[in-house]
């Protein structure tokens, strides 16, 4: 008992009871001390619209047009160190030089002065040869000291600036072929070609009445040889999409001028390597006198448009030596020499299983068979060139070309197309791919697929608030890891074409159901330069590309690789995790680009973030005239 008569343990009980309110009492008062803090720290708004700035919703737009509601959507995040001492960063990453004005139109993968060190036989050294280490440049390429924004689509069609490609050499060389002429301070394309004098739209107009262009049956085509890509410019009216390419040759910057109208093209050549696409990827291929010898080496460069050419597929041929009676005085040939030329290719045509359709006027047309059942009765009569037994005919990157015809997929009946029939454009745009749906791509299967879709349409949606993509400045866009072609599809309602790159060492090639899909695209190694001219795209998409190259080669050879091929003032668009892009905005930021790094569409606790870029507008300086 207590002094005062009382239990011990009410004692107790008393003690531990003031201890517990001393202790909530200091609780709640650093509680209140720091809501009170936090509040004065805090300025209120003094109106509604210094609220929506807060989250940069009346933010200007960039001097050079970054759409305004890039900072609408999102708030910049700033993932640099603020509680540190100062440290002199003169060590860091340096802003990196400009080149020297002879490096404006430099390709590293296809330079001339390189390519001469290589063997000219079958124009190999006009294949990609990419510089070594020793050769690779660290400056940034200029831009000629007028280059302006080029014409918009459709007008860019027809008219490009002059001084954006100071090349007369075209207008005087096929001024009599109406290529190109200039007209001021710009070029003008009317349309015309070797073959089609009276324009490409009458061109196509006499091909359309031998086999159907405008049915949405036809929608991928390959143009070798493409001159100024007229015959693809104009196909684009009529919902066809080419994969033009021509070498960089005699003919200066051709596949330049093609990409300047917004017409789709790459540097490229028929010479001893495969064609950097997938086998079954073009309804149409086409040749207006693109002087590629189609009868020598044992029909192997036809040989190659078949391994390319989809099922059912045509082969549209006009020039030499296509109607040689008429032509031959002015082709400065014989007609023995000429004819024996058109019997060889139409040998060649006949072992490959090839059916003629049509020869008329200046045109002829062969068509690949939709299957190998009949294919396999006439390998009987011809016994070469003989079925491949090689296990990928899609491997195309540095892949020597072979003199044996690519094996289609088996069928069960002799109407059935090999691989699987295809919807009509548009519908191909969004339908399953065979491909996919016969599982030829392992781990992709439909609903893979249709969630793919669904992620680009949500994403391409807060693209809108991130860049203009419906105001006209982009036309030429390249997503340098596609994919299935989401990014592509979503964005088929706008005024641009995408080059769907999927990378050379990717784990899934989907390349072929991209151009099942109706797109076209290209095998890459980001490691080495891109085979296009400088400063030929409006839109670089980049979507865990340096996720997959950071331990293979340096990321900052890739970027200046990207700053080489975008316009000034053009955007680019990064996807990876916040370390990465952290390393990203200061290899651009020595690059002269304008950038901010942003949330992930779903919000801010996504590991992924979005940079979105801008290359400003600079030039090389004029040089003054010797008195």
């Amino acid at each position: 008992m207590g002094k005062d008569g009382s239990p011990k343990h009410y004692i107790q009980f008393d003690s531990k009871r003031n201890r517990l309110t001393w202790i909530l009492g200091v609780s709640g008062l650093c509680i209140l001390s720091y809501v009170l803090g936090a509040w004065r720290n805090t300025p209120s708004p003094n109106s509604q619209s210094e609220i929506y700035s807060k989250v940069d919703c009346n933010s200007g737009s960039t001097s050079s047009g970054m759409a305004s509601s890039a900072v609408q959507s999102s708030t910049n995040l700033d993932f640099e160190s603020h509680h540190q001492i100062e440290i002199n960063n003169s060590g860091g990453t340096k802003e990196f030089p400009p080149c020297d004005m002879s490096y404006s139109e430099y390709t590293p993968c296809q330079d001339r002065d390189r390519g001469r060190r290589f063997d000219r036989n079958m124009l190999k050294y006009r294949e990609r040869h990419c510089p070594s280490k020793e050769e690779e440049l660290y400056c940034l390429i200029p831009a000629p000291p007028k280059y302006k924004p080029p014409f918009k689509w459709p007008q860019s069609r027809d008219f490009a600036w002059y001084d954006n490609i100071p090349h007369k050499e075209l207008s005087i060389e096929k001024a009599v072929q109406n290529w190109i002429q200039v007209e001021g301070d710009r070029f003008r394309f009317p349309g015309g070609g070797t073959m089609f004098p009276r324009g490409a739209d009458a061109y196509i107009d006499d091909i359309n009445e031998l086999i159907p262009l405008t049915t949405g049956t036809i929608r991928t085509a390959i143009d070798t040889g493409c001159g100024v890509a007229s015959w693809g410019a104009y196909l684009l009216r009529r919902e066809i999409i080419a994969m033009s390419f021509a070498p960089r040759d005699t003919h200066e910057a051709q596949v330049q001028f093609a990409l300047e109208r917004g017409v789709p093209a790459m540097i490229g050549v028929m010479a001893s390597q495969r064609i950097p696409y997938p086998a079954r990827a073009f309804d149409m291929a086409h040749c207006s006198r693109c002087l590629i010898p189609w009868e020598k080496y044992d029909g192997m460069y036809l040989i190659e448009v078949d391994r390319v050419l989809r099922p059912g597929g045509y082969w549209i041929l006009s020039g030499p030596p296509i109607r040689w009676k008429k032509y031959w005085t002015g082709w400065e040939r014989t007609q023995e020499d000429l004819k024996q030329e058109q019997d060889a290719i139409e040998e060649v045509a006949k072992r490959i299983c090839w059916k003629k359709v049509i020869e008329k006027d200046d045109l002829a047309i062969w068509q690949k068979p939709k299957n190998h059942m009949g294919c396999l009765q006439t390998k009987q009569i011809y016994k070469t060139p003989h079925i491949c037994q090689s296990d990928n005919a899609d491997r195309a990157w540095y892949q020597d070309m072979e003199k044996c015809i690519t094996p289609l997929p088996e069928v069960s009946s002799p109407d059935q197309v090999a691989g699987g029939a295809l919807e009509k454009w548009p519908k191909r745009a969004f339908a399953v791919p065979p491909r996919i749906s016969s599982g030829s791509i392992p781990n992709i299967n439909e609903e893979k697929f249709q969630k793919d879709n669904e992620l680009w349409r949500e994403r391409i949606v807060h693209y809108k608030h991130l860049v203009p993509l419906n105001r006209g400045k982009y036309r030429n866009v390249m997503d340098m890891n596609a994919y299935l072609g989401g990014f592509a599809a979503a964005l088929t309602k706008y005024p641009v074409w995408v080059m769907n790159v999927v990378p050379s060492n990717s784990d899934h090639d989907t390349l072929g159901a991209i151009y099942e899909r109706g797109f076209i695209g290209t095998y890459q190694d980001w490691c080495e330069g891109f085979s296009t001219y400088p400063r030929t795209y409006d839109l670089i998409h980049a979507d865990n590309v340096f996720a997959i190259y950071q331990d293979r080669c340096n990321i900052t050879n890739i970027l200046l690789e990207m700053d080489r091929i975008l316009r000034p003032e053009g955007t680019a668009i990064f996807r990876e995790t916040v370390e990465l892009l952290v390393k990203i905005k200061t290899i651009t930021d020595a690059m002269r680009w304008k950038s901010n790094i942003m949330d992930h569409e779903s919000g801010p606790f996504n590991p992924e973030k979005i940079l979105v870029a801008e290359k400003t507008y600079w030039t090389a300086e004029a040089k003054e005239k010797q008195i």
